[in-house]
């Protein structure tokens, strides 16, 4: 008498057929990390490597006026560029510009972190009025400066006056060397927040422990300073002064509310140079010769600090 084997219950078999296949499983999480940055990769294609594409072709052809290509031409827009007498002049402004800008506002910020990581009453207004030049644009605060240092109605003028400094108007700005230190003042001051911020937040990462430890054992404040501090605060510097590099050699907003980099080039840096000669004198071939200049400058500096500083600290541990 042969016996046969009861079908399992019909909602047993359907919670079966829903389990998914143990090799499609490992499949999906094998790629699902793709999955979800697909969409970032996509952006990054067609809003950066598609735009620095462009301008690289640009670079090494013919242009017309109104953007047409008209064929391949090598290296020319570049020595062309570079045979120009300006821009040795705009790349010197730019290579000042970048490191005046960065070195004292990494310098200031840092000292201004230390200041606001202490203890005091009224410690959450000052940090509040420190970010303010930050959260302003860069053309209102352009403006701002470029009025305070007016010779006939500036603010900086009528304060002196007031207060008896001064009895007669100062022509602040004589030479196109002047006008530059004052954008460069500018610079430093809607950057400083941004240093500032950056150290801090790495600053009340640091435990207490350290520097109680540290007086136990006699350091002095200088001693923590260099033995503590900046040791623990070298990846949030590090960061702040890459991006500072990047941000302040681009930044455009600055020079050419102020002066237009006027006159005759004496002011410009490479991104406003390159802006005149893409929409002034219709150059397009040329302006994107230089914006590939500036862009190959930008990443062999910024690639150097970086693995020079990863390789300290990794010769630190």
């Amino acid at each position: 008498m042969s016996t046969k084997t009861p079908a399992a219950p019909a909602k047993q078999r359907a919670q079966e057929s829903r389990l998914p296949n143990t090799g499609s499983k490992k499949r999906f999480r094998a790629v699902e990390p793709y999955i979800w940055i697909a969409p970032s990769i996509i952006l990054m294609a067609i809003f950066i490597v598609t735009p620095i594409f462009k301008v690289f072709q640009l670079s090494m052809n013919k242009v017309t006026r109104t953007g047409q290509l008209k064929g391949f031409n090598g290296f020319e827009n570049f020595a062309t560029v570079i045979k120009d007498p300006s821009f040795a002049l705009v790349l010197k402004n730019t290579i000042v510009w970048t490191i005046a800008v960065v070195v004292l506002s990494t310098v200031l910020g840092f000292l201004l972190a230390l200041f606001l990581n202490n203890e005091f009453k009224g410690r959450k207004i000052a940090r509040a009025i420190v970010v303010f030049p930050w959260a302003t644009t860069l053309v209102i605060q352009a403006s701002a400066w470029k009025f305070i240092v007016n010779t006939d109605y500036g603010t900086l003028n009528t304060l002196l006056k007031k207060l008896g400094i001064i009895s007669a108007s100062v022509n602040w700005t004589p030479t196109p060397t002047a006008w530059f230190a004052w954008e460069i003042a500018c610079g430093i001051f809607v950057t400083v927040p941004f240093v500032c911020f950056c150290v801090l937040s790495g600053l009340q990462s640091i435990d207490n422990s350290y520097y109680e430890a540290a007086t136990v054992d006699g350091a002095g404040y200088f001693q923590k300073l260099f033995q503590i501090t900046l040791p623990l605060v070298k990846s949030s510097l590090t960061v702040s002064t890459v991006l500072n590099i990047i941000y302040v050699f681009n930044s455009f907003p600055i020079i050419w509310t102020m002066t237009k980099g006027d006159p005759a080039n004496h002011t410009d840096t490479l991104v406003t140079y390159l802006y005149k000669l893409a929409f002034y004198n219709g150059k397009q071939g040329e302006a994107s010769a230089v914006s590939v200049i500036g862009f190959l400058i930008l990443l062999t500096c910024a690639s150097i600090y970086m693995i020079y500083t990863l390789r300290k600290g990794d010769d630190t541990l």
